[in-house]
C-alpha cells in the first residue's frame, strides 16, 4: 500500500470522525460514498470497508460475511478507523462550543448535499 494511501486513509477518517463528533451521525453515512469516490471501491467493498472500522463490537458479524465474501480492504478500515477515532474526539469537543442551531443547520446541509451526490452520480 503506497505511503498516499495510508495517509488518505487516515484523513479520511480523521475527517469523518470530526463530523461525526461534531452532528452526531454514525460515520457509515459518509465514509461509504467516501470510499467510493475518492479510494474507487465497490459498494460492496466501501460498505464491508466501514463495517471494518465499526468492527468491536458493532458490526462483528455484519463485517465477517463481507470479510469472507472477499468485500473488505481490511488495511484500510484499519487506518480509517484510527483516523475516525481522533477525528471523533476533537469533532466532538469542537461541538460543545457551537450553537445547537448551527450544528442542526450543518448537519441538514451534510445530509442533503449527500443525498444530490449519491441521486445524481453514475
Amino acid at each position: 500500500m503506497s505511503p498516499l494511501v495510508i495517509s488518505g486513509a487516515l484523513v479520511l477518517g480523521l475527517v469523518i470522525g470530526g463530523v461525526s463528533g461534531l452532528v452526531g451521525i454514525g460515520g457509515g453515512a459518509f465514509l461509504i460514498p467516501a470510499l467510493i469516490y475518492f479510494f474507487g471501491m465497490s459498494q460492496l467493498r466501501a460498505q464491508g470497508t466501514s463495517l471494518g472500522t465499526l468492527l468491536l463490537p458493532i458490526g462483528i458479524f455484519a463485517f465477517w460475511t463481507y470479510y469472507k465474501a472477499g468485500h473488505v480492504d481490511l488495511k484500510i478500515a484499519l487506518l480509517v478507523a484510527l483516523g475516525f477515532a481522533a477525528g471523533g474526539w476533537f469533532g466532538g469537543m469542537w461541538a460543545q462550543h457551537l450553537p445547537e442551531g448551527v450544528l442542526r443547520r450543518c448537519f441538514a446541509a451534510l445530509l442533503v448535499l449527500l443525498a444530490a451526490k449519491l441521486a445524481f452520480s453514475r
